[in-house]
């Protein structure tokens, strides 16, 4: 079911998107193979999300890519080129999905789940008490540490981990750098879903690196 977005108004484009876009209409392949270039991967990241394979991915950006083309002339810039782009991707990532036999019921993907591990918690009066494991604090911990292959490898794999909704987010959000605005309109959530399978996703994501830097304290 289509989401309703609300009062969220994604950016428009700004005018180096404008001469892009004009450039893209007037068919110049060389603007056209510098936006393959600056987007392809993140485009990659976000269909990954859905899909079980790199090479469905793979297949999802390149039916993204001749949909921008044949779009281009109907695309109307009541948002940003990019925002627009990512749109597409995730339009047929998700239906290529289905295709594919995934469950997406996207707003209900990660569910009543708690955001942080309920064994963490005492159990004090029927209810969550006190810490028994609370959060690490990362500010302790060597920048070198924390930016090594190993550990880089472990948030990697963390994030891979997750289920679709909560790592398209966290790819948007974290890794792709969108405002929060731009993706509730990539993904067609509302701000709140968008907060809390962001909120859910990063949870998951230091708990896994918390273990990593357990595992491998010296």
């Amino acid at each position: 079911m289509r989401l309703t977005l609300g009062k969220i108004r994604p950016a428009r484009q700004t005018a180096s998107e404008a001469r892009l876009l004009q450039a893209l209409r007037d068919r110049d392949e060389e603007a056209f193979v510098e936006l393959v270039d600056r987007l392809g991967p993140s485009m990659l990241r976000v269909a990954r999300a859905y899909v079980p394979t790199r090479a469905v991915a793979e297949e999802v950006v390149q039916e993204a890519w001749l949909a921008v083309l044949t779009g281009l002339d109907r695309f109307e810039g009541r948002s940003s080129l990019r925002t627009w782009i990512f749109q597409i991707v995730a339009t047929k990532a998700k239906t290529r999905a289905v295709r594919e036999g995934r469950t997406l019921a996207f707003s209900s993907l990660g569910g009543d789940e708690p955001a942080v591990d309920s064994a963490r918690f005492t159990d004090e009066g029927g209810g969550k008490g006190a810490w028994i494991a609370p959060p690490r604090s990362l500010d302790a911990v060597p920048e070198e540490r924390l930016l090594a292959r190993e550990a880089r490898e472990a948030v990697a794999a963390a994030i891979a981990s997750l289920p679709p909704a909560q790592r398209a987010v966290i790819a948007l959000r974290d890794v792709e750098g969108m405002r929060a605005e731009e993706a509730c309109a990539v993904l067609e959530v509302s701000e709140g879903n968008q907060r809390v399978l962001l909120h859910r996703a990063r949870s998951k994501v230091r708990a896994a690196l918390e273990g990593y830097l357990e595992e491998t304290a010296a």
